[in-house]
């Protein structure tokens, strides 16, 4: 069979969703837990539920309510439960990829007015492709850059070949054992982005990655996307990277995440 390169959007369906992010009156849909449907597994405040408005035809869409803060910020979170919620969130990704339905499984967060969520509440999702392999337009260029931190389990660096462009840092987790060492350089990556950059980021994206035996995680900041990648697909790299892992650096050494 033929695999599709494209999604395609249900715009009726599209239409019916409730938009938070820009428009603070609606109510959001994720506070009312007693009225939540089609719960697959919960985890204290984690909740994993199939998405109400499944815009992308033939795929298994779910939304992954990361807890019952409205207005939290994953950058914010106690290590507990980023550390819970991640191995919530992979687990599940992981055995919907095993289960054989779909070409591909992707994981993803939408974070503020620019990374393409409706809702501010702090969710993932989790979809299966049936039709499209995600892998097709990816390469390992794209996770490889200048080092920020790297040893035998795990590797955090700024992209010199992004996706995308600009300042997309990578995690290239080896050994899963060390999946909470992960969520932890993910928060210090959102911390440099929301605080530390020297533009104005207040939206970004994190993209997961199940290649081989690698498990990656891309941080985009989102700005407004350049026209030359819209135009012709080319993506721009930042030339201050050195100066980028420097205070991400910086960051994990205050935590106490690197020496």
């Amino acid at each position: 069979m033929e695999l599709d390169t494209q999604l395609y959007f249900t715009s009726q369906i599209g239409k019916q969703k409730p938009i938070t992010v820009t428009n603070k009156s609606v109510s959001c849909p994720f506070c009312n837990v007693d009225q939540l449907e089609n719960i697959i597994d919960r985890e204290g405040s984690i909740i994993l539920l199939k998405n109400k408005f499944p815009t992308l035809q033939n795929t298994l869409q779910t939304v992954l309510i990361e807890t019952d803060e409205c207005h939290g910020e994953l950058s914010e979170y106690s290590s507990e439960h980023l550390h819970t919620l991640l191995r919530f969130a992979v687990r599940h990704w992981l055995e919907f990829e095993s289960s054989g339905k779909f070409t591909s499984v992707i994981f993803y967060k939408n974070h503020g007015p620019f990374s393409g969520g409706t809702i501010r509440h702090p969710h993932m999702q989790i979809v299966g492709l049936r039709d499209v392999d995600y892998k097709k337009n990816i390469k390992q260029e794209n996770f490889k850059g200048v080092t920020i931190y790297t040893d035998s389990s795990i590797d955090f660096n700024i992209s010199t070949k992004p996706i995308m462009g600009f300042r997309e840092m990578n995690i290239n987790l080896y050994d899963w054992k060390q999946i909470n060492r992960m969520a932890d350089f993910i928060q210090a990556a959102i911390q440099y982005l929301l605080h530390h950059a020297p533009y104005r980021c207040e939206s970004y994206n994190l993209f997961f990655y199940h290649m081989e035996n690698t498990i990656s995680c891309k941080i985009v900041p989102r700005y407004v996307v350049s026209p030359l990648f819209v135009g012709y697909v080319i993506p721009q790299v930042s030339d201050d990277l050195e100066m980028v892992a420097k205070k991400v650096r910086e960051i994990c050494m205050e935590t106490g995440l690197i020496k």
